[in-house]
């Protein structure tokens, strides 16, 4: 599973960001992308964190 990043324009030009979780499956020999969590809409700061959240080798983000 991973977090999919999607980019949206707004009618006045501006772009919103909006977020889910998804998993690859592989069905009748293709792989498919299965929406497991529909986030919603994030800002552009937030998504190193959640992208860090979801990764399977957990990144550090406290420094000692």
């Amino acid at each position: 599973m991973f977090v999919k990043i999607q980019r949206k324009k707004a009618a006045d030009g501006s772009e919103m960001l909006y977020a889910t979780v998804v998993e690859n499956k592989r069905v009748g020999g293709k792989v498919v992308q299965r929406t497991v969590l529909n986030i919603g809409r994030v800002e552009p700061e937030q998504v190193p964190y959640l992208k860090a959240a979801w990764a399977k080798d957990k990144p550090r983000l406290v420094w000692d």
